[in-house]
């Protein structure tokens, strides 16, 4: 399988998963980080915190790292191909 292919298949069938999750937790944060009650001052930061850094961490899992793998591959596929010889080619 190329590499392309098995990026966009691997995508698909992990998004549903990972929005899953993230999802659930952010939106359990929520009302956390909009509450506005006595002695919520501490953790206000720790709701905001955890629902951005979930946000980042989902769009690097599912952009971020497959692009970058996808630029690495077809680096190493270009260094392969000038280190053979070309009667082996």
């Amino acid at each position: 399988m190329l590499t392309k292919d098995a990026i966009i298949k691997s995508g698909s069938l992990r998004l549903r998963p990972i929005l899953m999750t993230t999802l659930t937790t952010i939106l359990g944060m929520l009302p956390m980080a909009i509450s506005r009650k006595e002695g919520s001052e501490i953790q206000i930061p720790l709701a905001i915190v955890i629902i951005g850094g979930l946000t980042v961490s989902t769009l690097i899992t599912l952009i971020v790292i497959p692009s970058f793998y996808m630029i690495f591959e077809n680096v190493s596929d270009r260094i392969r191909r000038r280190r053979t010889p070309v009667h082996l080619q």
